[in-house]
């Protein structure tokens, strides 16, 4: 019987002991590690998410006095591809609500476009949209993908934003309106739909 109650306590001491180890573990585990912690969305005022479609025109203006769309970099191989592969371009485009240059101004397209592909058009497009109008005013869309130009509809992803738009994510579909061969220039179509708070 001596025996019996021996091995009992030892029995209850062991488990005690793992049920303190395992709880030391996990409050370990759990605890900050000085430069993240996991939070719960409505700690930042993040309500209900919404699926917004957004519709303008994109205007690259490569020609004349006041250009928006600069090349600001190219390869030594550059000017003899058929491509313009290595061509890397800075732009400021304007954003407007139709088609017509001097239509209502809804935003900027900033960042660049640099020729991606030795066999087509491609290119590789890391742009925010800016917003200038309306309660997006202030507030940006990050977009990031490959553009095939002479494709009839190009889909690239909307990887994130901010005001408005934080935690955005989606896509955009480009369409070109028009282009003008001597010149350059062109007006693109986007529609864009993303998710967000």
């Amino acid at each position: 019987m001596a025996k019996t109650l021996s091995n009992l306590r030892l029995s209850s001491n062991f488990l005690f002991l793992c049920t303190l180890l395992f709880f030391s573990i996990t409050i370990a585990s759990a605890k900050s590690d000085g430069f993240s912690k996991i939070l719960s969305p409505a700690k930042l005022g993040l309500k209900r998410e919404k699926l917004s479609h957004l519709h303008f025109y994109f205007h690259d203006i490569v020609s004349g006095r006041n250009p928006t769309a600069v090349r600001v970099a190219s390869a030594a191989m550059t000017n003899k591809s058929e491509t313009g592969f290595g061509a890397v371009v800075m732009v400021d485009d304007p954003l407007t609500a139709t088609p017509e240059r001097n239509s209502k101004l809804v935003g900027k397209a900033q960042g660049i476009y640099a020729s991606a592909s030795l066999d087509e058009v491609g290119l590789l497009m890391v742009m925010n949209f800016a917003f200038v109008e309306g309660k997006y005013n202030g507030s940006s869309l990050s977009l990031l993908g490959r553009n095939t130009v002479f494709s009839t509809v190009r889909e690239m992803p909307i990887v994130g934003g901010s005001g408005l738009f934080r935690f955005a994510r989606g896509y955009a579909h480009a369409k070109t309106h028009t282009f003008d061969i001597k010149s350059g220039d062109a007006v693109v179509e986007y529609n864009v739909y993303v998710f967000h708070y």
